[in-house]
């Protein structure tokens, strides 16, 4: 699925039918934005969407297959080259938001040679920043050290709804870097060298993030969910679902409770990766031959849960002159066995106690080299819970996947009658709900009310429903028959939304019905192309 992020010259290359009427609206305000603010037209619009994560939650930082799909929600932003240049040796970015109340404009003027972030700010550019620091980076190794960046006009607009779970930040990363390597001339732009420095480029805020949601806001494509799988190396390919009478549709529930990833990271999300991180150099310090490396490899901090496996099964291949190999399942399910045998302590490990096992001196050594990049704040870490997690959750990707696969292979021979529809329905819906279970009891990254909203979504005719994106509330996703998402709707609103002091826009934003869209795209169309 690699190539270059298409060109689009309409919106109905980018959105659903269904989406056009509302789309348009909002692009010709975007366009108006720009003129009213700069005087002229923009020269082209980055567009990256959100995306829903289907399964693996919590697992592509520790370098594990996901199965997300793109939403239509999505960051667009019109961009000009056209201004005067700033003084010698430095560029000018001028950026503002469609929602100009709640986001200022600003103005920089930054050096050729550097993009200074403060992370410890939270300030809504930073994320234009992080994009454009790591789309200059791979333009300087394009063309060399005296590549002089072009000044940019911008004007932003995000419909993906910040701390809900659907990837705000990582369409706003996205978009960023595309507009930059398009604004300084790339008439074509990689997709896989736009996810891989916008994976990079997202941890300059401050948050230890994974892959998964770069990966789906680039490669998605109309109608299909997104297998993305991350070692050897960065690989994505289409997945449909099986259709089905009634057919299966994906419902995205609000919570209304914000999980800002920046804000809570130490002790939330950056927090888990750090766990996630000690997890497997203490497994590969007590399970693997005394003096083992594992491999330094595309994780937050270098080392990661996936290098051990490979390590852990490598080693033991060669030592027992193995002739053929487990697969990936045998080989997922024997270590949550080592995992449970080994890290037996449900309480946490302290600092001191993690540093002798890896060989450490003292606790700021383990600090310096696990928790100095992202702060983080813990007295005990949690390797058994997170490990169990991650193991057992790159699993069921597995086990979801072969339900798709044997499902497409059996539905084209009439002969096959082992998987009902309803069988197969409620087999891909029990391991969402396994999902959120773990999520809830092992990795402790749900919340009260997304536990309910789940609750009432299955009683109400839900074959599965989990939390996406992050936890701690923002968004979950719902595995529902076409015939029951009213009673599904319904009750939601009846149980839940009722109960909540929300906005009549909120109110109609808050349960959503979504179509895998598709992924980034460079318009060049104009205020023609929304006619």
């Amino acid at each position: 699925m690699s190539g270059p992020v298409p060109i689009a010259h309409s919106l109905e290359d980018i959105y659903t039918r269904d989406a056009l009427d509302t789309q348009t609206k909002r692009w010709n305000n975007l366009l108006s934005k720009f003129e009213s603010t700069y005087g002229h037209q923009p020269e082209f619009v980055s567009r990256s969407p959100g995306r829903v994560n289907i399964i693996g939650e919590h697992i592509d930082y520790s370098l594990y297959s996901v199965l997300p799909m793109a939403i239509t929600a999505d960051t667009i932003i019109a961009v000009s080259t056209h201004l005067p240049a700033p003084k010698e040796g430095t560029f000018r970015i001028q950026i503002a938001n469609v929602q100009d109340s709640k986001f200022k404009s600003r103005e920089f003027d930054i050096p050729y040679d550097s993009v200074d972030i403060d992370a410890t700010v939270h300030e809504w550019t930073n994320y234009f920043k992080s994009g454009l620091r790591g789309a200059l980076e791979l333009l300087r190794k394009k063309h060399g050290a005296n590549f002089k960046p072009k000044s940019m006009q911008i004007v932003m607009d995000g419909t993906v709804p910040a701390g809900g779970g659907l990837s705000s930040s990582a369409a706003f990363v996205t978009a960023s870097a595309l507009a930059v390597m398009a604004a300084n001339g790339e008439q074509t732009v990689d997709k896989k060298e736009l996810t891989e420095l916008a994976i990079v480029s997202e941890r300059a805020v401050g948050v230890n993030s994974g892959g998964m949601d770069q990966s789906a806001s680039v490669f998605s494509e109309r109608g299909s969910a997104l297998f993305v799988s991350f070692t050897p190396t960065l690989l994505a390919r289409p997945v449909s679902f099986p259709p089905t009478t009634p057919e299966l549709t994906f419902l995205i529930a609000q919570s209304f409770v914000t999980a800002d990833k920046f804000v809570t990271g130490p002790i939330h999300y950056n927090l888990r990766v750090v766990e996630c991180t000690l997890a497997a150099a203490y497994l590969n310090a007590v399970l693997n031959p005394p003096g083992t490396l594992l491999p330094g490899d595309a994780s937050p901090l270098g080392i990661s849960l996936q290098g051990f496996h490979e390590t852990y099964f490598a080693l033991s291949e060669h030592n027992s002159g193995a002739t053929s190999s487990k697969s990936v399942t045998e080989q997922l399910e024997q270590l949550l066995e080592l995992t449970k045998q080994t890290l037996t302590k449900e309480e946490g490990y302290t600092r001191s106690e993690i540093a002798a096992v890896l060989g450490l001196t003292s606790t700021s050594e383990l600090d310096q080299k696990f928790t100095s990049r992202f702060p983080v704040r813990a007295e005990r870490f949690k390797l058994r819970q997170r490990a169990i997690h991650v193991f057992s959750e790159a699993l069921r990707v597995l086990k979801l996947m072969d339900l798709l696969e044997t499902s497409s292979s059996s539905s084209s021979s009439s002969s096959s009658t082992t998987n009902t529809p309803e069988d197969l329905n409620s087999r891909l819906g029990a391991l969402l709900n396994e999902t959120q279970d773990s999520c809830r009891e092992v990795y402790e990254c749900s919340c009260e009310e997304i536990d309910r909203i789940c609750a009432i979504a299955r009683r109400a005719g839900s074959y599965g429903s989990r939390l996406t994106g992050a936890g701690w509330g923002g968004c979950s996703v719902h595995l529902v028959p076409a015939d029951k998402v009213n009673n599904v709707k319904e009750a939601l609103e009846r149980k839940y939304y009722s109960k909540l002091k929300l906005t009549e826009e909120q109110r109609e934003g808050a349960v959503v019905v979504s179509k895998p869209g598709s992924g980034s795209a460079l318009y060049l169309g104009g205020k023609e192309g929304l006619a």
